[in-house]
């Protein structure tokens, strides 16, 4: 997808020899966001939520022509302690052939900034959620019809629930109020997509495990198993029943050299999922690596009796373990 697709009257000419089909699509556009319904947030977000917000200190940045992408992750990088430029992100985001922005480019332009882009999941309730809890939260838009697009990056700063309104930077205009309705009916057309940047260590409103391991697994073979530590140590404190929450936890542990944590991680991913064989043969090598052959062993054989694709690899283990 790209974005930014601002119509500008470039050619005048061009413009007004249809007027009349200019009116019709707007009237259309007006028309299909004014028989969207108001989405309606659920009791306990109401009830959690204060009713008016705004995060103030978010920084704007005008959006240029067909670059909005930059514009926005420039707001959220430097919200999120990164300075970096607008002028700076616009080779490493904006694609000339495309006139615009795709979401892999600005999901991976927020990792070498040493952040993690999480996408959340896309519903108001999601978005008002991140909102409260201080993250701005980037927003794809398309202000047209899905037949002839025009993608729009901006970023969500605040709110007012009684008044049902959303605050967001937004192209040229700061703080630019949209209702619920209109706002949610353009977000749709999106599939409702949107992420926040965070420090390694800091987590969304709400996460789930399996898409926060992801977002941490991209940037971790980015920036290093050492700085996405802290990321997976939050997760693994959030999510203490999730075996393979652990079992990350238990390999970014084990490549910085913490030997003695990462036993410590795949022990707790045993102990949650006795099933996951793959925890089982990594805490029997690594209990290996510490010189405990016996609960080398006892760990090879848990994961050699489970079935799958680790079976072979636990067995082999095993024979290694026995001829040594």
């Amino acid at each position: 997808m790209i974005d930014c697709l601002i119509r500008q009257p470039a050619a005048a000419s061009a413009w007004n020899a249809r007027p009349a089909g200019v009116l019709a699509l707007l009237l259309l556009l007006a028309l299909l966001t004014g028989c969207a319904s108001t989405p309606r947030l659920a009791d306990t977000t109401e009830d959690r939520l204060p009713r008016q917000l705004l995060l103030d200190e978010v920084p704007f940045h005008a959006q240029r022509y067909y670059q909005c992408g930059p514009a926005s992750l420039a707001m959220v990088l430097n919200d999120a302690g990164v300075d970096v430029e607008v002028d700076t992100l616009i080779p490493q985001v904006f694609l000339p052939g495309r006139e615009g922005s795709v979401q892999p480019e600005m999901l991976a332009t927020v990792r070498r900034h040493g952040r993690i882009p999480f996408v959340i999941d896309g519903h108001l309730d999601g978005l008002l959620l991140e909102l409260d809890e201080g993250h701005p939260v980037v927003v794809m838009q398309n202000l047209s019809l899905p037949a002839w697009p025009m993608w729009h990056y901006a970023v969500a700063i605040g709110f007012d629930l009684d008044r049902n309104e959303l605050i967001l930077h937004s192209g040229e205009e700061p703080r630019r109020v949209e209702s619920f309705r209109r706002f949610d009916a353009t977000w749709a057309r999106s599939d409702r997509w949107a992420f926040v940047a965070l420090p390694p260590g800091e987590l969304p409103a709400g996460v789930r495990p399996h898409r926060a391991m992801e977002a941490i697994s991209d940037f971790e073979s980015l920036q290093g198993a050492e700085t996405a530590l802290p990321a997976w140590e939050s997760l693994a404190k959030r999510f203490t029943d999730n075996g393979l929450v652990h079992f990350g936890l238990g390999n970014a542990r084990y490549t910085t050299g913490d030997a003695s944590g990462a036993l410590t991680a795949f022990e707790r991913a045993v102990s949650a999922e006795p099933g996951l064989a793959v925890a089982w043969l990594n805490l029997g090598l690594a209990r290996r690596g510490q010189g405990d052959a016996a609960g080398a062993r006892e760990a090879l054989e848990e994961a050699a009796a489970l079935h799958g694709h680790w079976q072979p690899h636990a067995r082999q283990a095993l024979e290694t373990l026995e001829e040594g």
